[in-house]
């Protein structure tokens, strides 16, 4: 069996779309410290709220999707959104930040949860392609999470910071043509939500709790990810030892995972062949334990002089890269998860509430960059590997039941 066609509509859609968000990422702090002029605990404060609403409003998105909408109109409207947001912020300097902040995290709302609800619904008829092709999915968003940081470093220092953000505002454009190009190759039967679907109460009860519970996990992977934009930007722009412009560093992680996740598949593929694939809760295990791994890292550095001065850039990539495949056994895995697992006529709700989960590190993680001044970097370092490492032993504690509730689904 092959991959449906449909599937690289949506690998270029979400390419696009992601180029787009992983711009404003990858410049939204240092924009807020060099142009507005932030003191850097409010920086933190405003990342975490944009990276908490952008992540929560999928819930709403979802919900509006599977009542109303369904997949294909809502993911039209969020992108045009996404588009204005991105022209407003690119024509406005500093007046209308806010606004154009608000108008992204919107427009990402109404896309995200249903792009990926979309690639879910392609595999109805092989379903034991899935997980490969949410990997291969995954792809297209870190291609434009990869050549996002790059592109705007470069229009930022040639022409300004305006030239930069209007560079997310075409990439939203080229999306959108993407999609309504595209939309013949994807079925009817993939773009709404199964509203009519019904099951046996008791059994959708639990299939909802068992996603509840990961969701709640993995709240601690995001509250450390998310250092990515915050925390990693200024070790990258005050603790290493490099002329590169600091956003450049965010393309090393997407990179990691274009380069892993050929080999990650290929290495489950020959897993599933002798019948002994970890489970999805085992790959999130992992990925938790990758993730307290890529802080070690981090706090080694500090140790090693990164506390008070500058270091080796060879920390900071080789931290992204470990996290790359920590990524890799936890997020494409849980998307396919929610399509596998969620009650069929709640299904873009319940990719929302996985959003959700994204939502609550987001904005954590900006609580906990609030403390990056006040204890030594290697400390805080370590506090994150902390947290990742108590997640990780809760869905050990957790796997029996939660393996079990999936098994039944059929994931």
């Amino acid at each position: 069996a092959k991959h449906p066609a449909g599937l690289y509509v949506l690998f270029f859609t979400e390419l696009w779309e992601r180029y787009s968000f992983y711009a404003l990422v990858a410049l939204l702090v240092l924009y807020m410290d060099e142009y507005l002029l932030f003191p850097k605990a409010k920086s933190a404060q405003v990342w975490g709220a944009f990276m908490g609403a952008v992540y929560f409003l999928p819930l709403v998105g979802g919900f509006l999707a599977d009542r109303w909408l369904g997949f294909y109109r809502a993911v039209i409207i969020g992108a045009v959104l996404m588009g204005i947001g991105q022209f407003v912020l690119a024509t406005g300097g500093g007046t209308t930040f806010f606004l154009a902040l608000g108008l992204i995290a919107c427009g990402t709302g109404m896309l995200k949860p249903n792009v990926s609800n979309i690639v879910g619904g392609l595999y109805t008829d092989r379903p034991q392609l899935r997980d490969a092709g949410f990997n291969i999915f995954y792809m297209g968003i870190n291609t434009g999470a990869f050549i996002a940081p790059l592109v705007v470093a470069w229009l930022r220092n040639e022409y300004g910071w305006s030239a930069a953000f209007m560079s997310s505002a075409v990439a939203m454009v080229l999306a959108i043509a993407v999609f309504t190009i595209g939309r013949r190759y994807l079925p009817a039967s993939a773009q709404k939500s199964d509203a009519a679907a019904n099951e046996p109460t008791s059994d959708a009860f639990m299939r909802v709790v068992a996603l509840l519970v990961v969701f709640l996990i993995v709240i601690a992977f995001w509250v450390a990810f998310y250092q990515n934009g915050l925390t990693l930007t200024f070790w990258a722009k005050n603790n290493t030892a490099t002329s590169i412009p600091p956003e450049t560093f965010q393309s090393v992680n997407p990179l990691g995972i274009i380069l892993f996740s050929p080999l990650l598949v290929m290495l489950w593929s020959a897993l599933r062949r002798r019948g002994s694939e970890p489970s999805t809760v085992s790959k999130i295990i992992l990925g938790m334990l990758l993730t307290a791994a890529t802080f070690g890292i981090m706090a080694a550095a500090g140790i090693a002089g990164g506390d008070t001065g500058r270091v080796s850039a060879g920390w900071l990539v080789s931290a992204y890269l470990v996290i790359a495949l920590g990524e890799i056994c936890l997020s494409p895995m849980g998307l396919s998860l929610v399509t596998k697992v969620a009650p069929p006529r709640h299904r873009g709700t319940m990719m929302g509430a996985w959003f959700v989960a994204t939502a609550a590190g987001g904005y954590l993680s900006g609580f906990v960059g609030q403390y990056w001044e006040q204890m030594s970097h290697s400390r805080f370092f370590i506090l994150v590997a902390a947290l990742c490492l108590v997640a990780a032993a809760l869905t050990a504690l957790a796997k029996a039941r939660l393996d079990k509730v999936f098994a039944r689904a059929g994931a």
